[in-house]
């Protein structure tokens, strides 16, 4: 990438990493002003589950506002309290009801309220709780094969598995959700949750709720969600043949080619170009070859950050960053609405 006039990067040397720093006096804007001109966002790769993008034109504590919000204050559904009739399974009461709360549900929370701070543990709304149902009992398999050791064969019910988590309507919730069985199921259905033998038996009743990851994990709506800054190579000298192989084995797949030239004279040669330094994971393994250490410049671009969002498969990525766009909008009007009652 090509750098402009006035544009400070973070340098990475050998034994030191830095940052320029420059002032430009020519641009009478705003601090407001500069931001709105700079600022732009560009997808790079979008999936179900799974989007990449870069924010440009802004300052690091934006884009870890992002990623903190999309860990810890964008909201999901999560069982939260487990009522257990039976459970003679191996697993003891607290374990099974903190395996059951980690299980991801398929449910939109934009469709429910946070519930009330004060109400009793055994009460629920069908404004802002889903209640379900696990029971599963082990017996032997009559019709097992003779010769079958494997528990699949010689037991029912042996595994007791997410898919077993029945959804169970709560006041109308069964008229305001006909599809309500596959809309609020767990969001995959081959999760172990306990291995049984017969005599065996789990009977429980579980209520999920909306609530964020500050709260607890459990509500996270991400998998990871993090960013980097953008990377810059720049090849200060010719490197050709061999150098040129060791030149790309120093930096990650796919950052540096090594392209086939020839002279005026016909003689043909390898010579190294960036190709793509975005996948570049700034390891500087250049600078332990003395004949490579002074051909390469590498930097980092300050204001341009490579951002990943992976959802557990709730809600789209894309869907929850804009979600985190709507908390930290919701936060800023707080805060403008405290300053105008500061001193009054």
């Amino acid at each position: 990438m090509e750098k402009r006039p006035g544009d400070p990067r973070w340098i990475m040397r050998e034994h030191e990493i830095f940052k320029e720093y420059s002032r430009e006096t020519s641009d009478k804007s705003t601090a407001v002003e500069k931001f709105i001109k700079k600022l732009r966002i560009e997808i790079v790769r979008e999936e179900d589950k799974e989007l990449e993008f870069d924010i440009i034109g802004c300052d690091v504590s934006l884009a870890n506002a992002f990623r903190r919000i999309l860990i810890s204050e964008v909201p999901s559904m999560a069982i939260d309290k487990v009522f257990i009739i039976n459970n003679t399974s191996l697993l003891q009461d607290e374990v099974l009801a903190h395996r059951l709360g980690l299980i991801p549900l398929r449910a939109d929370p934009r469709l429910f309220e946070y519930p009330p701070n004060e109400r009793a543990d055994d009460e629920a709304s069908d404004q802002d709780t889903l209640k379900y149902e696990l029971k599963v009992t082990c017996t032997v398999n009559p019709q097992a094969p003779k010769y079958s050791r494997l528990s699949e064969d010689m037991y029912r019910n042996s595994k007791v598995y997410s898919k077993d988590i029945k959804w169970v309507p709560i006041g109308r919730q069964g008229d305001m959700f006909p599809h309500g069985a596959e809309q609020f199921s767990p969001l995959d259905s081959d999760i172990l949750i306990c291995k049984m033998r017969p005599g065996h038996e789990i009977h429980a009743f579980m209520y999920a709720v909306k609530g964020i990851g500050k709260d607890h994990a459990k509500f996270s709506p991400v998998a990871p969600a993090r960013y980097r800054l953008m990377p810059a190579i720049e090849l200060t000298k010719p490197v050709r043949n061999e150098d040129a192989d060791l030149l790309q084995s120093c930096f990650s797949p796919a950052v540096i080619d090594v392209i086939e030239q020839e002279t005026s004279s016909g003689e043909k040669y390898r010579e190294a170009r960036v190709k793509n330094a975005r996948y570049d994971s700034c390891a500087r393994n250049v600078y332990r070859y003395e004949q490579l250490k002074n051909c390469v410049e590498m930097t980092r671009i300050p204001d341009h950050f490579i951002f990943n969002i992976e959802s557990v498969g709730t809600l789209s990525s894309a869907v929850l960053f804009t979600e985190a766009v709507k908390v930290l909008k919701n936060k800023c009007r707080t805060f403008l609405a405290e300053l105008e009652h500061v001193g009054k």
